[in-house]
């Protein structure tokens, strides 16, 4: 098989897949979800997989980009339906918590920060990619890609810091930049 077994990539990378999907949902049920439609994706297009286009991460990373388009996308479609068609159970008036474990306040000031530096941070941290392999996967110059993380870093860093977030926090953010 190209790029060598499944189970090992599997084994490999699906916590780089989660961690993508654990930046950009609020929910673990979701990033669980997505990162598993992930995998089924990539297992029936295992033999299309070629190791000299793209390491496996970035091939997966792509598909998991994908999902979570489509996503979205179905979120947008549900949001749209007419109010008789919802059941009731899902007209609250409150948005459920997320329940990722993150830090409230570190969930809050990654919500400030427009899309694509989310998308960026998450390929980075999330997904544990390179700058060449963000710019890559994004069609972005490695240069933009470097102050984007610079520049999302420090807006969250200044968010953070001077928000209430104590010391051990802000400092374990400041590690993570580094």
């Amino acid at each position: 098989m190209p790029g060598g077994d499944f189970a090992t990539v599997y084994d490999d990378e699906v916590w780089s897949v989660y961690g993508f999907f654990a930046y950009r949902l609020p929910s673990v049920a979701d990033a669980e979800d997505l990162t598993q439609r992930t995998f089924e994706r990539a297992l029936r297009a295992w033999g299309r997989f070629d190791p000299e286009r793209a390491p496996a991460r970035v091939w997966l990373l792509s598909i998991a980009r994908n999902l979570l388009i489509d996503h979205y996308r179905a979120d947008v479609w549900a949001r749209q339906q007419a109010i008789e068609e919802v059941p009731e159970g899902q007209l609250g008036s409150e948005l459920p918590e997320p329940d990722l474990g993150i830090e409230p306040e570190l969930a809050e000031a990654l919500a400030e920060l427009a899309p694509r530096d989310r998308e960026v941070l998450a390929l980075r941290f999330g997904g544990d990619l390179t700058g060449p392999e963000i710019a890559a996967m994004t069609g972005l110059t490695l240069a933009n890609v470097q102050q984007i993380l610079s520049r999302s870093l420090r807006r969250l860093r200044k968010r953070l810091e001077g928000g209430g977030l104590d010391r051990s926090k802000a400092s374990s953010v400041r590690a993570r930049s580094r």
